[in-house]
């Protein structure tokens, strides 16, 4: 078989729909109520620690949890806690939620200041207690990934500012308008973990940005930039590491076992927001874009916003949205109902209508090879899918299924229409609890 990132087999090519490059960020108004999530990160959801009734003020903790793999969630407006529920999450998991009617003043909580940060923990501490996970969609807790079990081997920051997804241009807008923060949280980042370098990658199709970051550096010669072909899926974390430093991060593998950290653009300009202000991470830049929404532009929103609220803010529909996405075609989430919340990971609303919303019945596969030669890790998506079809474990596990990102190339060039992100999905899902039920873990 060829190396895992065989070059010519890397990625597709899409359409870039950039609509809102040139767009600066507009705060909404404040809204009538939003509704938090516990869960808008990988790990344990937080428990609620507010009750019906209470008043709270922006940067309150009103969810926490006692697990090291957690974050904890802050209210973004001020206000009385109205509700306490449980909703359906766009995945299909249950979330307790917490319901906040807006009093439209956003009084500041009392104890918000400047975190006091003098070494490696307590940088830490502060990126924990501000709530912080990576905004580039994944949702992974910083301090955690801020802190490997062999953090002394690492030497390397690499600045995930690839934003590959057609459509998502906030990461650029990040860079265009907060290229100092950037800068300041990769400083900061790189002094705390002791690092002793920092490579930023930024697509070739966002020139001014590369020109930006590349003027802010000149003076470090610790950190570069480096320009990227713009073909998804760049901004894929094994893919970014592969492209920027030549190494492979196997099947199991950490990115600190190959000598890095990674992390997204818009998490480092936040951090320094953090350390600047106090203020966790209660608001975030999200594009909102697609053929269904009448005005298109990057949105600073308070999170726990309704979608029909942010919709409203960008003078509402063209038509009927045939299909909402929470991020990018490639890789987001249909959303059902327009009353779901932006959670913390949501960097773009993607409102779809009739003429970009096609319907196809699925056919046989073909064998024609799409799916493999479009997939950046060299799977073999065609032979993934028969050998769960046959429920063959074994097979998936010799076809290394769990390196599959879910990045969507392979349906994306598949004649037959296969449903081959779902299968992969389920596939990683009958090896998981074959390996549970094996350990019994």
């Amino acid at each position: 078989m060829p190396s895992v990132f065989d070059k010519s087999l890397k990625g597709v090519n899409v359409r870039h729909y950039k609509n809102t490059m040139n767009s600066p960020t507009v705060s909404m108004p404040v809204p009538d109520q939003v509704c938090i999530v516990m869960s808008q990160h990988m790990g344990k959801p937080c428990s609620v620690l507010v009750s019906v009734k209470d008043q709270v003020k922006v940067g309150q903790p009103i969810g926490n949890s006692d697990a090291s793999f957690s974050a904890p969630i802050h209210s973004s407006v001020s206000g009385e806690v109205i509700r306490i529920d449980q909703i359906t999450m766009p995945n299909g998991m249950r979330s307790a939620a917490v319901v906040i009617r807006s009093d439209k003043q956003q009084t500041v909580f009392e104890k918000i200041a400047p975190p006091v940060v003098n070494d490696y923990p307590s940088f830490l501490q502060a990126i924990k207690d501000a709530g912080m996970v990576g905004l580039g969609g994944a949702g992974f807790p910083t301090h955690v990934k801020f802190s490997p079990r062999n953090l002394d081997e690492v030497n390397t920051l690499l600045v995930n500012a690839a934003e590959c997804e057609p459509y998502i241009t906030s990461d650029y807008r990040t860079m265009i308008e907060d290229a100092e923060s950037v800068l300041s949280g990769i400083t900061m980042t790189m002094k705390y973990l002791e690092l002793s370098q920092c490579i930023i990658g930024i697509e070739s199709n966002k020139p001014a940005a590369i020109e930006k970051m590349r003027k802010l550096v000149e003076s470090d010669p610790r950190i570069k930039v480096v320009r990227l072909s713009s073909k998804y899926p760049q901004g894929a974390e094994k893919v970014l590491i592969y492209e920027l430093t030549g190494k492979v991060v196997g099947e199991g593998m950490l990115p600190a076992d190959v000598g890095v950290v990674v992390s997204n653009v818009t998490t480092l300009a936040s951090i320094d927001h953090v350390m600047r202000t106090g203020m966790p991470l209660v608001s975030r830049r999200i594009t909102v874009d697609g053929s269904a929404i009448m005005e298109p532009k990057n949105v600073l929103v308070p999170i726990g916003t309704p979608i029909a609220d942010i919709a409203a803010f960008c003078g509402g529909y063209k038509g009927t949205p045939r299909k909402i996405l929470m991020g990018g075609p490639m890789m987001g989430t249909a959303v059902y109902d327009e009353s779901y919340p932006v959670i913390k990971q949501n960097n773009a609303l993607v409102f779809f209508d009739e003429t970009q919303v096609e319907e196809w019945d699925e056919t046989a596969c073909i064998r024609c090879g799409r799916c493999v030669r479009a997939c950046p890790m060299n799977l073999m998506p065609l032979w993934i899918e028969d050998s769960y079809q046959r429920k063959d474990v074994e097979a998936l596990m010799e076809f290394k299924v769990n390196l599959c990102m879910e990045c969507g190339c392979c349906a994306y060039v598949c004649p037959a229409k296969r449903h081959l992100v779902l299968v992969h999905r389920l596939a990683k899902g009958m090896v998981r609890n074959h390996r549970t039920a094996q350990t019994g873990a």
